[in-house]
């Protein structure tokens, strides 16, 4: 394949003990997934994905963001564990019918389920998480519930579960410490009703981790602590002691669920990993002295100081590809956390079942022409800001954030990544390169150092998805069903 798309610049040389866990790495535990999500402009086809990614590189478990038709279509026959999310935007709907439930397992988990290896159904995209506020909890398990009933009528809840994702700001308080975790006061009411449904269908515990958040939070703390380094001095809690971040997170939610009466159930990690742009200390090295760690540290089984010997069931790596329009609520990082460029080229190693192999990338992709949109310099650029804005607001501009891998450019370079992104957004239509007159097209890769001016992939509406379009469908169905 000639790649028309520049691959971003190896991240500088890891430390020799960091190279040295890549190098003997052993395998995954049998128990870890990865994500993949759809909030992309431009994605890959769904079949490419699985063909040269999920396939080649041994990935035993994914988790589907939404259930998208062309991602469960090619997971079919394949094996591999499927776990499929319900989008925050249909608990509402989903919570005040059980037609709709019955609707969406029906079009989403029966019509695939002869093909498809279900695992888990996870409602809701973090609900609780502290930016939503009451937003969707009253939701949350009402459609968990009437999801569970559908399940059953269709006689396919002894092959799946229902989980609903828990972001970890749930439960961790202003303390380091794991034993003063307890659930937040707004999330309390919630959860009474959610860990009794949780423990009567024997239904794990999702919890979903945010390392870097945590990491710009505290302060205090140092990054060796959240990438699993020989630390000198662990943090102590009591008789026990926690030298890295993901302990101390799953410890700090047994805490909380203890308190809540609900000591023995099984926790899975929905999601955990760290970005690579975007944001200070979100590189490609530093995401995979994580993932590195990570992986490593769950093949060991060695379990938490609360639970040894029992790590939790099930951990999925976040993410599998970048997704340019991914919402940057918490940070402008969110859209950067692929293990793989958003075009499949890996952009570090780590073991995703393949062992001690380079990740195999995607083949054969078809990119846009080479063609970028650049300021035109010989223009009058005194009123180029509203444009900027324009292009950003509408586009990808995250690389440009303090940290990220094109906040060096200056002016006017960041007029033209904004430009450019704007651009290939819009699949490289003369139009969307005006700008009033300031817009360039041109045929000189503009990309400087590390920081790359994308080309897009040539995409059509069949790769497209997007839970808007899932609100629409259940909105039709229910009203399909009523007839019926």
């Amino acid at each position: 394949m000639r790649r028309r798309h520049p691959l971003r610049p190896r991240a500088p040389a890891l430390p020799l003990l960091l190279f040295l866990a890549v190098a003997v790495a052993p395998p995954p535990a049998a128990a870890v997934g990865v994500n993949w999500g759809f909030a992309a402009s431009h994605p890959l086809p769904a079949a490419q994905v699985v063909r040269d990614l999920l396939l080649p590189n041994s990935v035993p478990r994914v988790r589907l963001s939404a259930a998208s038709p062309d991602a469960l279509t090619a997971l079919a026959g394949t094996r591999i564990a499927v776990t499929v999310g319900v989008p925050n935007e249909l608990l509402r709907p989903l919570a005040s019918s059980r037609k709709a439930a019955a609707a969406w397992v029906h079009d989403n988990v029966t019509r695939y389920a002869s093909g498809v290896l279900f695992e888990f159904i996870a409602v809701g995209d973090d609900p609780f998480l502290l930016n939503h506020g009451q937003q969707f909890q009253p939701f949350v398990v009402r459609a968990a519930a009437n999801i569970q009933r559908a399940l059953d009528d269709a006689k396919l809840s002894s092959k799946m579960k229902v989980v609903v994702p828990c972001s970890s700001d749930a439960y961790q308080n202003t303390s380091t410490l794991p034993s003063k975790a307890y659930f937040r006061p707004d999330v309390n009411k919630t959860m009474v009703e959610l860990l009794p449904f949780l423990a009567n269908h024997s239904s794990p515990f999702m919890v979903e981790l945010n390392p870097i958040l945590s990491f710009q939070q505290k302060k205090n703390i140092s990054l060796d602590y959240y990438l699993f380094q020989l630390m000198s001095r662990p943090i102590s809690d009591g008789h026990n002691k926690y030298d890295n971040y993901f302990d101390a997170s799953i410890d700090a939610l047994v805490t909380a669920l203890t308190k809540a009466g609900f000591s023995d159930m099984d926790i899975i990690v929905g999601r955990a990993g760290w970005p690579t742009d975007g944001a200070v200390n979100a590189t490609s090295a530093i995401a995979q002295s994580f993932m590195t760690g990570l992986v490593n540290h769950l093949a060991r089984k060695s379990g938490t100081p609360l639970r040894p010997k029992f790590a939790p069931t099930e951990t999925y790596l976040y993410s599998l590809l970048d997704e340019d329009q991914h919402s940057i609520a918490t940070g402008s990082y969110d859209r950067h956390y692929g293990i793989f460029m958003f075009d499949g080229q890996a952009k570090y190693h780590v073991n995703l079942g393949q062992g001690p192999m380079a990740l195999k990338n995607a083949l054969d992709v078809d990119y846009l022409p080479s063609k970028w949109c650049v300021v035109d310099n010989n223009k009058d650029l005194s009123n180029v800001s509203s444009s900027f804005s324009a292009a950003c607001s509408n586009a990808d501009c995250t690389a440009l954030s303090t940290g990220g891998s094109c906040a060096g450019l200056g002016w006017p370079g960041n007029v033209s990544f904004a430009f450019n992104s704007y651009y290939q957004q819009h699949d490289q239509s003369e139009e969307s390169c005006s700008f009033n007159g300031l817009g360039l097209i041109t045929t000189v890769d503009p990309s400087v150092d590390n920081c790359l001016f994308a080309l897009a992939i040539r995409a059509s509406a069949a790769t497209s998805f997007h839970p808007t379009f899932a609100v629409l469908w259940i909105l039709v169905s229910v009203c399909i069903y009523s007839l019926v």
